[in-house]
């Protein structure tokens, strides 16, 4: 069932676009959204006919995964990053990787990545989306 090279977590504007940019680019992306009926939206109009994957459940969406399982999140940063965190850690394990894509606080990226060391999770705070405003 392990198909998806990396899931993304988020289809506003910033990640519907990196998820079909690493579509363009070779890559299985499995994507996963809060509100799951952007899910399937997407996957029947902008990713039709791409080898884009949905899952409609953070369990689902890591069982998509090859290991070491690889998820991006592009979300409102603060607290809902922290809660997501929490929601996927559960089915990782070790040698498993978080990248947060969101522009949060770089102390909330330090605290994250030493949590998430302390469980053998690898953590990036990489801080790619200022969302719809964030060229401007």
């Amino acid at each position: 069932m392990a198909e998806a090279d990396i899931a993304v977590v988020g289809l506003a504007v910033m990640g519907q676009n990196l998820i079909l940019n690493m579509n363009d680019n070779g890559f299985t992306v499995c994507v996963f959204n809060r509100t799951v009926k952007l899910v399937d939206d997407f996957l029947a109009n902008e990713a039709k006919g791409t080898k884009i994957i949905g899952a409609h459940s953070l369990e689902e969406m890591c069982k998509k995964l090859k290991r070491p399982r690889r998820i991006m999140m592009l979300i409102k940063a603060g607290n809902p990053v922290d809660m997501m965190i929490d929601a996927i850690v559960p089915h990782l394990e070790e040698g498993d990787i978080i990248i947060d894509g969101g522009n949060s606080e770089y102390t909330d990226s330090n605290r994250r990545a030493e949590q998430l060391a302390a469980k053998g999770i690898m953590f990036v705070g990489c801080g790619v989306s200022g969302g719809e405003e964030g060229m401007f």
